[in-house]
């Protein structure tokens, strides 16, 4: 069937979505707005929710006047976010972004395995390499490091967190008071890695999480990225903008875990998709033209600038075409998508910021429910997705329409569960719980 997983942003996805007379300005710190939203997402059967994040304020280095006006400068930290919403939904997984760049594999392999015991057995790490010297600049470095470089560190990273998910046994723990033994030595397994990147003794002072290693989510489509997806990840979430795009990109990637040594099934190709449903075709589009009035053509050029990789444009008209570009150390494989979609359509600068101002790059269907679920059985039937990251323009009132009308009619078609069949992301996704990586008896300690 298909997966569905909720990415949720504060006011909505759209670029002007704070700016919306319906909007909560301030839902990104505001719990009880986000909680009620998850616990909705978690009625209509959602796989999980997903939070990204960065570690600095987007867009701040062109200038607090521009922040000023983006509206989503603050946002709660999505782990703290997640303990808070483990305890208070019971089936809904829980995504949260951590970045290998900025962030110590100890602290992450700990936190996420935290989480997993936290909600039993709901927790996935979107593991990222972050993408901005601002952030970079919030941890001691003048410059962001290379992407090639990021990588391989991330290759190393995502190894010493897996080791550390290994440091016990799922029986290690027997707690025997007769003869005072509160863990059994023969089943504990330190990391020991030593690399030019990590030096990680362990083991890990946790015990092994429910799912045995919480899922792990990751969302870069450069070659390096589905290098890394290929050999690591469970899910992958990518900007598509069309099938045909969506197909080729997970059809390669499929054929790259096989490579890998995996199942191609092992890994789940996550789209996201920007659903804007009305009651009508022409309602439909007259919601999305109400958000794409209120873009700020400020923020519309520094957007598009962050996506592009730091590019400056300031002193382009915005109705001039937008110039040709080289690499990025940002976000390659956006870069590709923006630049085609402009090509494509021979847009201007204005034209381009505004085509992607909703989605940022993501696929959009604006229509009624039947169009929207007609393009999700699309997708799925033609191998273009294992289900959709979905981006909802403007909460609640998207959200809310997309979950009343369009996920009824892909239960009706068969497409999507009516009921959770098990109590884990893992069981939600399909994907057999992680087994210990050596039996109880080797000891390597």
């Amino acid at each position: 069937m298909i997966h569905l997983g909720l990415f949720l942003r504060g006011p909505g996805h759209h670029l002007a979505a704070w700016r919306h007379p319906g909007s909560s300005s301030l839902a990104g710190m505001d719990f009880r707005t986000q909680l009620a939203v998850v616990r909705a997402a978690e009625e209509s059967r959602f796989d999980m929710v997903f939070l990204a994040d960065g570690l600095a304020v987007r867009n701040f280095e062109q200038g607090p006047h521009i922040t000023s006006r983006m509206g989503h400068g603050v946002h709660l930290e999505p782990l703290t976010l997640l303990s808070a919403l483990a305890v208070h939904t019971e089936r809904i997984g829980l995504a949260a972004t951590a970045s290998t760049s900025y962030t110590a594999p100890f602290h992450v392999a700990r936190q996420f395995a935290s989480l997993d015991h936290l909600g039993g057995g709901r927790a996935a790490w979107n593991l990222v390499t972050s993408v901005s010297v601002a952030e970079a600049r919030n941890f001691g470095f003048d410059e962001h490091l290379p992407h090639a470089e990021r990588y391989a560190r991330a290759e190393s990273y995502v190894d010493v967190v897996r080791k550390l998910w290994d440091s016990w046994s799922d029986d290690a723990f027997t707690a025997d008071k007769a003869d005072g033994q509160y863990f059994d030595p023969q089943r504990v397994f330190p990391a020991g890695y030593r690399d030019e990147h990590f030096a990680v003794e362990g083991p890990l002072n946790i015990a092994r999480s429910p799912q045995g290693h919480p899922v792990i989510v990751q969302a870069g489509s450069s070659a390096a990225g589905q290098k890394l997806a290929a050999r690591t990840a469970d899910v992958v979430f990518t900007a598509q903008p069309n099938l045909e795009s969506a197909i080729a990109f997970r059809t390669g990637l499929r054929q790259q875990v096989e490579k890998a040594g995996r199942p191609a099934d092992a890994l789940k190709v996550l789209p996201g998709l920007m659903p804007v449903v009305g009651d009508t075709e022409e309602e439909a589009q007259r919601a999305f033209a109400e958000l794409q009035g209120l873009i700020d053509p400020e923020v519309g050029m520094a957007m598009l600038s962050r996506l592009l990789g730091g590019v400056d444009l300031s002193g382009l008209s915005p109705d001039a075409p937008l110039p040709e570009l080289g690499g990025s150390n940002a976000i390659q494989s956006r870069l590709e998508l923006i630049r085609g979609i402009a090509r494509s359509g021979r847009l201007t600068i204005r034209q381009t910021y505004t085509a992607i101002a909703g989605a940022r790059g993501h696929h959009t269907v604006i229509g009624t429910p039947e169009t929207v679920a007609g393009v999700m059985e699309q997708w799925f039937r033609a191998g273009g997705a294992d289900g959709f990251i979905v981006l909802p323009a403007l909460y609640p009132q998207h959200f809310e329409k997309f979950a009343s009308q369009v996920v009824p009619i892909l239960q009706e078609r068969g497409l999507f569960r009516k009921e959770y069949a098990g109590s884990t992301l893992r069981s939600h996704l399909g994907i057999p719980r992680k087994e210990h990586f050596t039996s109880i008896d080797r000891h390597v300690a």
